[in-house]
């Protein structure tokens, strides 16, 4: 497991799967999923449907995720040692 992912996971929410850290938001009346792909330094986010809905997770432009849960996914990368400045970078 790539040292960065192995930080990650030891963070509230974030688990590993394979060459991925994931951690699950739920706001008020959004649900998001939010990846880190090592390999790429790439983050991105989904949006999730509630699970009474049959549709799948789509992709979120970073304009559309809200402004508290882009600031903990910068913090969680620093303290993981990941260059948070890669969470603005548009995949």
């Amino acid at each position: 497991m790539d040292d960065s992912i192995a930080a990650l996971v030891t963070l509230d929410g974030w688990h590993a799967e394979g060459s991925a850290a994931r951690v699950h938001y739920e706001g008020a009346d959004d649900r998001f999923a939010v990846e880190y792909y090592a390999e790429t330094d790439a983050v991105l986010y989904w949006s999730v449907p509630d699970g009474d809905d049959r549709s799948t997770a789509s992709p979120v432009e970073r304009a559309n995720v809200p402004g508290p849960l882009r600031k903990r996914i910068r913090r969680d990368l620093s303290v993981a040692d990941v260059d948070p400045e890669i969470e603005q970078r548009e995949i």
